[in-house]
């Protein structure tokens, strides 16, 4: 058995996954989430600003007495949209690892999307003409496959942040805004054949299956497996976006700092459901942080060196 971590630095959040690995079976022990929105304002400036970095910075100290409390032998820190959009984010990835000691990986749109169908595929089997469908903060990605692995693979220029900072500025969301962010969406998702059915993973799908729920707090283990509608879908979205944004930090089972780009989101998804014509999304909480769990226990030991460039100049 080898204990693996895996941090994940998205757009919008910073996660952490510690597992136990044995025989490619994953067993987690513990998994954190931390809303940090690393990917503030990429969209418009190309960079990664200070005060998001030093909200990542924050959260990657703790993770890491975390996981050697738990005596990790292996970590993989991956990086998506963001850090692959921004003109520091190798710089940035360079701090991560002469700072906390995690060995780092950018991914270009293609890996991440084969990682996470790697980690939603860890422990079952997929049907053929699956979609497997990461909504995040800067991308999407569309991975089409099954028990043979990935057909096609697709990343998107469309996350809950980026599609929130492009068109909705008024509080709440004004209804030129939504039509404006929706007919966006249209616009960019492709045509795909042979999709029987679909996967959803990352925070906008599972909190959008938490509120179909009604749960009154994150629960994974009743949102793993649960089957969004797109009438649930729609019914979420209407109410969401017609709340202002004090409001919404409001809503149970909403984390609070996730409320500013859930009304984004949940457009995406309301969009990608009816351009493929599914008649419902299985939200799975497998997804990119236990495919880079895997990949973590494959990568040969890492070796000691000088600081990596940028380690002192990132932001």
């Amino acid at each position: 058995m080898t204990r693996v971590a895996a941090v994940d630095l998205g757009t919008n959040s910073t996660r952490l996954l510690v597992a136990d690995l044995e025989d490619g079976r994953l067993e987690e022990v513990v998994r954190r989430v931390a809303i940090t929105r690393l990917g503030e304002d990429v969209d418009r400036r190309g960079r990664l600003l200070p005060v998001p970095v030093a909200r990542v910075r924050n959260v990657l100290a703790g993770y890491r007495r975390e996981l050697e409390a738990l005596g990790a032998e292996r970590t993989l820190a991956v990086a998506t949209s963001a850090v692959r959009d921004a003109d520091n984010g190798e710089a940035f990835l360079g701090e991560v690892e002469w700072s906390y000691g995690f060995e780092t990986l950018l991914l270009d749109g293609r890996a991440e999307a084969e990682l996470t169908f790697r980690g939603v595929a860890a422990g079952r089997s997929l049907e053929p003409g699956t979609l497997v469908v990461d909504v995040g903060g800067g991308s999407t990605e569309l991975v089409l496959g099954g028990p043979e692995g990935v057909d096609r693979a697709l990343s998107l220029q469309l996350g809950s942040v980026r599609l929130t900072e492009r068109f909705l500025h008024a509080d709440p969301p004004a209804a030129d805004e939504l039509e404006a962010c929706a007919a966006h969406v249209r616009d960019v998702l492709p045509a795909l054949e042979g999709v029987r059915r679909a996967i959803g993973v990352a925070g906008t799908v599972t909190t959008l299956a938490a509120l179909d729920l009604g749960l009154t707090d994150d629960d994974p283990a009743r949102a793993h497996g649960h089957r969004l509608t797109p009438a649930a879908v729609a019914e979420q979205l209407e109410r969401l976006a017609a709340l202002p944004l004090a409001e919404r930090r409001g809503v149970p089972a909403l984390e609070p700092e996730r409320a500013p780009v859930i009304v984004g989101g949940a457009v995406l998804v309301h969009e990608l459901l009816g351009r493929y014509g599914l008649a419902e999304l299985e939200v799975s909480e497998r997804d990119l942080l236990h495919g880079a769990a895997l990949a973590a226990a494959e990568r040969p030991p890492r070796a000691e060196g000088p600081a990596p460039p940028g380690a002192y100049t990132c932001c």
